[in-house]
């Protein structure tokens, strides 16, 4: 049965959310062949969801970011009143 990569039994956080998302994508991969042990299994879920919070945590983040950039320009956009353009 397969164990664990180093990476899942490590509870340290990712590096970027890239990488966190990478480690994630094979910690998803491994659980659905099927070959884990149940106390692997158990480890992998655990870091899984360790890492999609961090993932989440990171995607708020920059979304923050986005509103605070963009101040007054987010907008509602409206389609009903496109002669508005043309009276500037």
């Amino acid at each position: 049965m397969a164990k664990p990569s180093k990476n899942t039994t490590a509870n340290t956080e990712p590096e970027s959310f890239e990488a966190a998302s990478e480690e994630l994508e094979k910690i998803v991969a491994d659980m659905e062949a099927g070959q884990m042990s149940l106390e692997a299994s158990l480890v992998a879920y655990q870091r899984g969801a360790e890492l999609l919070q961090y993932c989440q945590k990171k995607l708020q983040g920059a979304q923050q970011q986005v509103k605070i950039l963009e101040g007054d320009m987010l907008k509602t956009f409206n389609t009903t009143n496109t002669n508005d353009l043309d009276d500037r």
